[in-house]
């Protein structure tokens, strides 16, 4: 699956269904305690937004700079550390921190959908610059995240799972239907069954998906 393809796909299908919300629906339910408009605002900035930031901390693997002794990577303008190795890891990380820690992230999750309100007509714009971003991106380059070292290519899928599920939110409060590409949605649901066989919770999912038994009330790989 060609990882670069799915991502360009869902942004361009997000920005399109952005467009086609109704105006009146903004301000009303989203998903939790985020009206539509904040649900939106999330997903840019998660999705599209810091996309070129982080491919802007990319160092290629196979590059070296003289250093003096002790220098850091990011001093000697080597490689970064990979720290998580597939993309299931970065949403499975965040059952292994404390829970203030992550108290605490879900609140700054929620500041930021407020403060990107304002980039929703922003939507196209910020599209263009991360699918831009991407191009001049290598495969195997190391970028930096909020959990550490990834590999460009387990990464950005990450943030396809974000714009095709909270495309999918949005479409559901909104009324308005989604058209993702197959491609992206069968990405994106592959990466959640993945991450519940990083969870330990596979034979969970794999009951409920053959008919066994149900999913527990309120299940959620995320």
């Amino acid at each position: 699956m060609d990882y670069r393809r799915t991502y360009r796909s869902a942004a361009v299908t997000f920005v399109d269904l952005v467009g086609r919300v109704p105006a009146d629906r903004l301000d009303g339910p989203g998903l939790g305690e985020w009206t539509l408009r904040e649900l939106i605002g999330h997903t840019v900035s998660s999705a599209l937004e810091q996309v070129p930031a982080v491919l802007g901390t990319a160092s290629s693997p196979g590059l070296r700079s003289p250093s003096l002794p002790g220098a850091t990577a990011a001093q000697r303008g080597g490689p970064q550390a990979v720290n998580v190795e597939a993309p299931e890891g970065y949403f499975a990380f965040v059952r292994d921190v404390p829970a203030d820690v992550y108290a605490a992230a879900v609140a700054a999750s929620s500041d930021d959908a407020r403060r990107a309100v304002d980039l929703l007509d922003a939507a196209g714009e910020l599209a263009g610059r991360a699918t831009q971003a991407l191009a001049g991106a290598g495969d195997d380059d190391v970028v930096t995240t909020p959990i550490g070292g990834m590999r460009v290519r387990d990464w950005l899928p990450t943030r396809t799972f974000e714009l095709v599920v909270h495309g999918n939110d949005v479409s559901a409060a909104a009324g308005v239907p989604a058209g993702f590409d197959p491609a992206a949605v069968s990405e994106a649901t592959l990466l959640a069954v993945r991450i519940a066989v990083a969870l330990g919770e596979a034979p969970t999912v794999l009951s409920a998906l053959t008919g066994r038994s149900p999913l527990p009330e309120k299940y959620s790989v995320v």
